[in-house]
This record gives C-alpha cells, structure tokens and sequence, in this order.
C-alpha cells in the first residue's frame, strides 16, 4: 500500500485546479496494487481529481468519465504502472466489477461511486471522499441530495477527506 497516509483527513479545496493539483500529489504517491474509491455527488470533482492522479502517474489521457464504457486502461508514459479508472455508477454488484478482470496487482485503480463495491477484492484501500460546500446555499435542499445550479458550480469549494479502508 501506498503512502497516501501522509494525506490522509480532511481539506478544503477551492478550485478544479486546486483539485487537479492534490490528485497530482497523490499520483506520485500511488503504487501498482493501490485502490483509490473515489465517493462523492454527481459535480463533485471525481473524475477532475483523476485527471491530477494521472498526471502525477505520467500516464496517456486524456482522462474522462469512463459512465458509458465502465472502464478505461490508461497505459504508463514513464515505464510505471497503468492507471485504471472505473465508473462502478452502472455496475450492480461487487462480482460485476470482479468480472472486469482488471490486474490490481499490477495497476493503480481508481474507482468512482465504488462505495461498497470493493469490499473483498483488496485487504485494504483508500477512500476518498468529496463534497460541495454549501455555504448557507440551498441547505434545505441540500438534506435530501438535491443541489441548485449555484452549487454544481465548478468553482466552489470542496472537501475532501483521505482515509485508509476498511
């Protein structure tokens, strides 16, 4: 496992680029056989904090939500490992995900909406999870998951919070 305990808690972030800039960090910190799950709502900043992991990788992008295809394997342009980003949002259950057959051996694997999808394929893993800041905005609603287009804005704060599982 990585030492991705160095980021581990919370933090607040205030930009895509800013966001971009912490999955760098974490890119050159993840190794072939570390899980990231990636959890947070729909505009949160998952597949943005992919694109930073696979920069710090120095892997082959560009990097997009892989919804429609499930997975993508993005090869290594400095000889290490490849980074595989899944979108586990359409897969029904842990044994879907098996059956992708992907080499976490041998691969960094990030996948978003992997709450409970992992559970028994790896010992451990790192769960990242991201959340808008609401600043007193559509706090009402926001109690039952539904956001106004003010906070799907991309330049409004994030937090995120690193921790090792399980």
């Amino acid at each position: 496992m990585s030492g991705l305990d160095a980021l581990a808690g919370t933090r607040e972030i205030a930009s895509p680029h800013d966001m971009e800039q912490l999955g760098d960090e974490m890119g050159r910190m993840l190794r072939p056989g570390d899980l990231v799950v990636l959890t947070g709502p729909l505009g949160a900043g998952k597949t943005t904090l992919t694109r930073g992991i696979a920069q710090g990788l120095g892997v082959r992008g560009p990097v997009q939500s892989p919804t429609f295809v499930i997975a993508r394997t993005h090869p290594s342009l400095v000889g290490g490992a490849p980074l595989v980003h899944v979108d586990a949002y359409r897969l029904g259950s842990p044994a879907e995900l098996d059956d992708l057959d992907i080499d976490f051996e041998a691969s960094v694997v990030i996948v978003e909406w992997g709450r409970g999808m992992v559970d028994g394929l790896r010992d451990t893993w790192w769960e990242v999870e991201l959340d808008r800041e609401w600043h007193g905005r559509g706090q009402d609603d926001a109690c039952y998951g539904v956001a106004h287009e003010a906070e799907l804005d991309a330049d409004a704060p994030r937090l995120v919070t690193i921790r090792r599982r399980p």
